[in-house]
């Protein structure tokens, strides 16, 4: 009787599995970001309505506008792609991304998130003392940073409320060139409080 021969299991070389170099495409995957705008070949819409300064807005045959931007060196940039026909510039599209980012980024500057710095004193601060913490002070609201300034009391310096507030409003009147005092100094409990807001910068 013959004796039935086992299968082969072994895979022929190459195939799949994870073997070294058995999958080479995913070992590159391939994360290329998607361009923010179509450019020149990449718009494949028949016609498009061209805009900007250098050329006569209209609408036009893709490709007659494609000539029109090789002719001046430039790029045609799809500005508009939901409008029928998309909107398209002329224009020098990496000089347009630079000019975009810095937008963006003076945006994201003027939209920073103000923060309130505090400022202690003591009804007895001296000159030296008083002097250092308005530098101080300076350099939040130059920052655009609001300015808590206070007087603890402690104890029986609580009597002394008028010599805290006159001291507030000598700091806000040192203070004057760069913020604004919003409030008058109020007391809270055993501390006097009074708010500084930075002045907006001048434009140059």
């Amino acid at each position: 009787m013959a004796v039935p021969q086992r299968p082969n299991f072994n895979r022929p070389p190459g195939a799949g599995g994870s073997r070294p170099g058995g999958n080479f495409r995913n070992r590159f995957p391939q994360n290329r970001k998607e361009a923010e705008h179509r450019i020149n070949h990449h718009i494949r819409v028949p016609e498009i309505r061209l805009v900007g300064d250098n050329v006569e807005v209209g609408v036009y045959p893709t490709q007659v506008a494609l000539k029109m931007a090789q002719e001046q060196a430039l790029d045609l940039v799809e500005i508009s792609p939901t409008a029928d026909p998309p909107v398209c510039r002329i224009i020098d599209y990496n000089k347009f991304l630079y000019d975009k980012k810095k937008k963006e980024k003076e945006i994201k500057a003027k939209s920073k998130t103000t923060e309130i710095k505090e400022i202690r004193f003591t009804p007895n601060t001296d000159d030296h003392d008083f002097d250092f913490k308005a530098k101080h002070a300076e350099g939040f609201l130059k920052d655009g940073n609001k300015v808590k300034a206070f007087v603890q009391f402690k104890g029986r310096a609580i009597q002394f409320q008028d010599r805290g507030q006159l001291l507030l409003l000598k700091f806000a009147e040192r203070l004057a060139e760069f913020g604004t005092l919003e409030n008058m100094p109020k007391l809270e409990g055993r501390r006097m409080l009074a708010m500084i807001a930075p002045k907006a910068a001048k434009k140059k």
